[in-house]
């Protein structure tokens, strides 16, 4: 079939050859349109390219978000409707960590004429980047900067000596809370990498500002705590927590004195009482006897900023469906509630209102269909292809050989004009019937009558039906092409 329309295109005349173009410019420009359709719209995600720890990070939470995206060397594309939200989320995640040079970087453009003071406050700078950058792994430090400040002799002789320091600044992720022995391996840690450092000239804060040497209770920590919890247990944005903490507000010394007998009872007392009758004398005799005994003395003494009181209340989503009884439970053990004290826990289901954080409500996109999410329009245009060749093809190809042979009988018809009826018919030989008609269709009326009158009856017949249709179109109706192909 390809060969056959092939070389009828070389044989056809001109306007043929225009519509043939005509219809391959339409297919070009319908390719065009389904590749336009199918192209990657993402968007870089950052104005500014990103280092390559910077980019593991943002990758790391993309994909534990279920955000389709495509990584490049230097930074990430995804939607560009997603683009403020998704930066918006990861500022508020604190994700990418600022880039610190290490070693290795700050050393490297080091040259023979750098300054020695120039030379030291690089490699100090240097130093302190490798430690913070040791410190983000801990569990519950989410980033850490770190200061160092040299030991100092003094210039002058009456200049004290100053022994080397360190500061370092952790901000903690939501809900954790350092033990002293993490505060004190943080120290001892910063305290090994710098040369003559002890562990108790380092200061360790938190991005709150107060000094890190234990484990705090307030209600800050306990609400963080809580909080990070149940957003573990039941996902985010399935409950808000609130705490309150009651100062005692005032120092008091309990003291409390127990006396215990080393055995028995601590104490024994005896009576004796005697008459005599015949000398008409009473006489009555008492004795004590202290076996010893055991004095314990506990003393108690409470700062005024000790908590009196802890109230905590759980606000849970009632479209949820949770089981209050399981998050009281809950609540109650990681809250350290004690009723003697008076401590107190509430736990509802309320409904939230729009503004709460309500977080995913519904059941998380599979991770096999993130590849097959950004595939989506190219699959479908490649499906419309398919279909169109499938369907179509037979059909335009028909159209397209009888448009050929229309156009090819007219001008045979136009150089047969002069030829006698007899040599007309003897070029018509073995011609199908559509074939005759079209060539005879446009002769002169009475060259076509003598041409038909050679025909035999059937021929004839078959000849002048197809000679009735409608000569003035080119393209036939595609149920009837259909059923004569």
């Amino acid at each position: 079939m390809p060969a056959a329309v092939l070389a009828r295109l070389r044989a056809a005349s001109p306007r043929l050859r225009l519509l043939a173009a005509g219809a391959v410019l339409l297919a070009l420009a319908l390719a065009a349109l389904g590749f336009f359709a199918s192209r990657d719209t993402r968007v870089t995600l950052f104005a500014t390219p990103l280092r390559a720890e910077q980019l593991a990070e943002v990758e790391q939470r993309l994909a534990a978000w279920n955000v389709p995206h495509a990584s490049t060397a230097d930074n990430v594309r995804v939607a560009a409707a997603k683009r403020g939200e998704l930066l918006l989320r990861l500022a508020l995640a604190g994700v990418p960590h600022a880039h610190l040079a290490g070693s290795a970087e700050a050393l490297a453009h080091v040259g023979a004429l750098t300054p020695q003071s120039v030379l030291e406050a690089q490699t100090r700078d240097a130093l302190a980047a490798d430690l913070a950058l040791g410190l983000r792994g801990i569990d519950g430090v989410a980033d850490a900067r770190i200061v160092i400040a040299p030991a100092s002799d003094g210039v002058y002789a009456d200049e004290p000596h100053r022994d080397a320091s360190a500061s370092v600044r952790v901000t903690l992720t939501p809900g954790a809370r350092l033990a002293p022995r993490t505060v004190a391996g943080i120290k001892a840690f910063v305290a090994g990498g710098v040369s003559g450092l002890d562990a108790e000239h380092v200061t360790v804060l938190d991005d709150r500002g107060p000094a890190l040497d234990g484990e705090r209770s307030d209600e800050t920590d306990v609400q963080a705590a809580l909080q990070s919890a149940l957003d573990a247990a039941f996902g985010t944005g399935a409950t808000i927590v609130r705490a309150h903490r009651e100062p005692l507000g005032e120092q008091r010394e309990v003291r409390d004195l127990r006396r215990s007998a080393q055995g028995g009872s601590i104490a024994r007392t005896t009576s004796d009482e005697r008459y005599a009758s015949g000398t008409k004398k009473y006489s009555k005799n008492s004795a004590t006897e202290d076996r010893g005994s055991e004095l314990h003395e506990e003393r108690r003494i409470a700062s005024a900023a000790a908590t009196a009181r802890l109230t905590v209340a759980v606000f849970v989503d009632d479209a949820r469906g949770l089981d209050l009884a399981k998050i009281r439970a809950l609540a109650a053990a990681t809250a350290g509630i004690r009723p003697e004290r008076g401590d107190a826990l509430s736990v509802e289901a309320v409904a939230f209102g729009e503004g709460a954080p309500r977080g995913s409500r519904g059941a998380r996109t599979p991770a096999w269909l993130l590849p097959l999410a950004s595939l989506l329009p190219q699959v479908l245009t490649g499906v419309t292809l398919v279909l169109a060749v499938a369907f179509g093809a037979r059909p335009l190809a028909g159209v397209a050989v009888r448009a050929i042979d229309r156009v090819a009988a007219r001008s045979a018809a136009r150089g047969a004009a002069g030829i006698p009826p007899a040599r007309v018919r003897a070029a018509l030989e073995g011609e199908p019937p559509h074939v005759a008609a079209a060539i005879i269709a446009a002769l002169p009326t009475a060259t076509a009558a003598a041409v038909l009158e050679l025909y035999p009856p059937e021929a004839r017949a078959a000849i002048v039906r197809r000679l009735t249709r409608a000569n003035g179109m080119l393209v036939p109706a595609p149920e009837e092409l259909i059923r004569e192909r």
